[in-house]
């Protein structure tokens, strides 16, 4: 938390905080952030629909805004950040169902907010990383009209049965260890971790089929525990001739632009993603 509190947050930044109904009735919020010049640019514009890191079952939109609000300021674009429920007093697929029923919600009101329904992102990171990615997926499942834009997984938690031995050379470098991510994967599934037959809506590296989704972007870490299975997901999605941009930053571990933001690393991060999101 005092990481996230050490980014600054951008001065003339507005906020608007809405109710929504997700797919099984609840109601969750959802927090509009919009920067300055955004707000004064003409024609509908472009939006993102944003899911805060946690494992999922910590964080808020509370403790992470200033995240958000960073995103939302460097690429000029309007975020929609959802506060969707945790794990584990609200297991899968809760969390996937939020996200989806707030770009539904989104699309319908988009000339309220200055939206063009077709330039619709879905990202996160970490967890958030993964229920973007799961959203996407159920996005295209569902047959949403207009397609999602695009999704931007950032050191995305893609599979439940990833794990490392301690003589692993990464094992030392873990900021996001193997006891965090099992503690993790089973508050949100529970009994059926590691099934089989786990949803890919909740570790979407268990998709069998990847075509026809969104333009991607996604980076990790090279000490990074997510490492192998993002680099994994992204070859998936180039095989399947889905149009995917992927960065591998070497020497960095998971979460490293909260860590350490004024490193040329994050840096460079930072302006690869807003230059991705402005194309959209």
């Amino acid at each position: 938390m005092q990481l996230f509190g050490a980014i600054p947050y951008p001065q003339g930044m507005k906020e608007s905080t809405h109710t929504i109904t997700s797919l099984d009735g609840s109601s969750i919020a959802v927090r509009r952030l919009l920067p300055v010049s955004a707000g004064t640019q003409p024609g509908a514009q472009r939006a993102a629909v944003w899911a805060f890191g946690g494992g999922f079952f910590s964080g808020s939109v509370d403790v992470c805004v200033r995240v958000a609000a960073e995103l939302a300021e460097m690429s000029q674009t309007q975020i929609f950040a959802v506060d969707y429920r945790l794990a584990p007093e609200n297991p899968f697929p809760k969390a996937v169902e939020d996200m989806y029923a707030t770009i539904v919600w989104l699309q319908a009101n988009a000339s309220s907010f200055n939206v063009d329904p077709s330039r619709i992102v879905v990202v996160g990171q970490s967890a958030g990383g993964g229920l973007a990615a799961g959203t996407a997926l159920m996005a295209r499942d569902k047959g949403l009209e207009p397609p999602l834009a695009g999704q931007i997984l950032k050191y995305p938690m893609l599979d439940d049965r990833t794990t490392i031995d301690e003589s692993s050379p990464l094992w030392k470098h873990l900021s996001w260890t193997v006891e965090f991510n099992d503690m993790a994967w089973n508050a949100y599934l529970g009994a059926e971790r590691n099934d089989e037959n786990v949803s890919p809506y909740a570790a979407p590296a268990r998709v069998r089929d990847v075509s026809r989704l969104p333009r991607t972007f996604i980076d990790a870490g090279g000490l990074d525990l997510f490492r192998d299975e993002n680099v994994a997901y992204a070859a998936r999605l180039a095989a399947a001739n889905v149009d995917v941009e992927f960065h591998l930053y070497p020497g960095v571990p998971h979460g490293y632009d909260g860590m350490a933001m004024q490193i040329r690393v994050t840096k460079e991060a930072n302006a690869n993603l807003s230059r991705f999101l402005s194309r959209v």
